[in-house]
């Protein structure tokens, strides 16, 4: 069970982390704000990086939790 739960954390962070990436870097605006003075910001998709860093985080402590050594 310890070693099920281990590999499900790893996996769990893992994908969070490519989600979490991809939507910061690599995939395009989810918006485009121009102002006033004629400037461009793109927007990135701000709810898709929290869920990836989330799944991140819960992954992380799922493994470490699972791998830590009862005592």
């Amino acid at each position: 069970m310890r070693a099920v739960l281990i590999i499900l954390g790893i996996v769990l962070a893992a994908a969070g982390g490519v989600i979490a990436y991809r939507a910061a870097f690599l995939s395009s605006p989810a918006a485009v704000i121009v102002t006033a003075n004629g400037s461009v910001h793109e927007v990135q998709n701000i709810w898709r990086i929290v869920g990836g860093l989330l799944l991140l985080i819960v992954g992380l402590l799922i493994a470490f939790f699972a791998a830590r050594r009862r005592t």
